[in-house]
């Protein structure tokens, strides 16, 4: 499926999601990422700060900010940079995101693990961003593990995908974790 369409028919069924229903499934779909190995065992996570549209990542960040090395990213020109997580150093950035202050930018070998955003998902791993390409030149250069995470919604049978797409390793969502066909990492 093209990606404008996937965006669209995403979009328009976000906007049917009460509050209830958006809490009800960010509870349940970081209590599945909790639960996998990759975030057990990982201590250097690369998380997002949500926008209003996104499943809810900041009761998460709360909660385990003290028992991991959490870090998010902050737009640099075409690129991401890569900050420490730190509640009381954030700021709104580009396209209306908290991001964190400060030089202290990390390497993307310093990671572990990154949960991705998307506007949608399939089961091999192929996503929809927002059409900057900012996560897929991140991905194309890691070796962390990467999880995508959104509503079961998000999950759609197939994503038309252009050369400089990255798949992510594992969906999860509120009800299912999927495992993607492994990729070369660099």
């Amino acid at each position: 499926m093209k990606k404008d369409k996937i965006r669209t028919a995403i979009k328009a069924q976000k906007a049917l999601l009460n509050e209830e229903e958006k809490k009800s499934a960010a509870k349940a779909a970081f209590e599945h990422l909790e639960k996998t190995a990759a975030f057990m065992m990982a201590e250097h996570i690369m998380m997002y700060h949500s926008l209003a549209d996104e499943l809810f990542t900041h009761d998460f960040l709360d909660k385990w900010h003290t028992l991991k090395h959490f870090y998010l990213p902050r737009v640099n020109g075409v690129n991401l940079d890569i900050l420490p997580y730190d509640k009381s150093r954030m700021h709104l950035g580009s396209f209306h995101i908290e991001e964190p202050d400060g030089a202290d930018t990390v390497p993307s070998e310093t990671l572990e693990l990154i949960v991705v955003p998307g506007v949608a998902f399939d089961r091999k791993g192929n996503r929809v961003g927002r059409g900057k390409g900012f996560y897929d030149r991140l991905l194309a250069e890691t070796k962390a593990i990467t999880i995508g995470i959104g509503y079961d919604f998000q999950v759609v049978d197939e994503i038309d995908t252009d050369d400089f797409d990255v798949p992510v390793d594992y969906v999860i969502t509120e009800r299912h974790i999927y495992r993607a066909p492994a990729r070369k990492k660099r």
